[in-house]
């Protein structure tokens, strides 16, 4: 008797930080419509700067859209936990956070609520992937060239995986399709502090404070992701959850056998 044949189609579960209405999660979501089930779970409202928080304190209401798209009212985190974590019967292959409107480039992944989603994914087993857009105040919001940059890594990961450990940041400049540069390989550059804070007040006379803008660059040598998207190239810079400085562990130990 021929053994039975089990087929498992690919899933893919989408999620951002600029909630679920943004321009970048639906170009997303029509690139990669033909490689895969698409499950789309995403924060009511913007949700930026999130990083890697978690709703602990409260419960979490979850609102059914349309078929396959779904709004979370907490942080991307909380998505893509509550999606892998019991919400669905459904087992996911891969998690892709994005498009984002905006850079998330060096100092950025440390707050950036896309690239957590991204990351949340991978602490529950799965490969993923971060995509940015990287506007500015008056480009040109080509999320049609970050959109078939993500089908084209997407479906590359899908014929190739990486090391399972990695989680792929990647950054599109903000251009048409035709005058970007290649992809390349990047590591995460640096900023330079942000700017001070904005002092404001409220109707009623009270102070409030804005957070100000991020900085500009300051490593941005060749080899960064400041570098590539400067020279129109996609930034992809592979991230790891393991944030120990490895190589300090030698000079830590003697350090503290003086201590003792």
């Amino acid at each position: 008797m021929r053994p039975s044949v089990y087929w498992h189609a690919l899933k893919i579960l989408i999620s951002n930080d600029d909630g679920y209405r943004s321009r970048g999660i639906t170009a997303l979501r029509t690139a990669l419509a033909g490689l895969a089930d698409l499950t789309t779970v995403a924060p009511d409202r913007n949700r930026s700067g999130a990083s890697n928080s978690l709703t602990l304190e409260v419960p979490l209401r979850v609102l059914n859209i349309e078929p396959g798209l779904y709004a979370v009212m907490g942080t991307p985190t909380d998505c893509v936990h509550l999606s892998i974590s019991g919400l669905f019967e459904t087992h996911f292959d891969m998690v892709v956070s994005g498009i984002n409107e905006g850079a998330n480039l060096g100092d950025d992944v440390l707050y950036s609520g896309t690239v957590a989603a991204a990351i949340e994914g991978r602490f529950l087993g799965l490969p993923t992937v971060a995509i940015s857009l990287c506007t500015a105040l008056g480009s040109g919001q080509h999320f049609d060239t970050a959109a078939r940059v993500a089908q084209r890594i997407v479906s590359g990961l899908l014929r190739q995986p990486l090391e399972s450990e990695l989680v792929l940041n990647v950054n599109v400049p903000d251009v048409p399709w035709d005058e970007l540069r290649g992809f390349v390989a990047t590591r995460l550059g640096r900023r330079h502090e942000s700017e001070p804070v904005i002092a404001a007040s409220d109707p009623r006379g009270r102070p409030v404070y804005w957070i100000g803008p991020a900085g500009e660059g300051s490593d941005v040598e060749p080899g960064t992701d400041f570098h590539a998207i400067a020279h129109h190239q996609v930034s992809i810079t592979p991230l790891t959850v393991d944030m120990t400085r490895h190589a300090a562990l030698p000079a830590l130990n003697s350090w503290l056998s003086a201590l003792q």
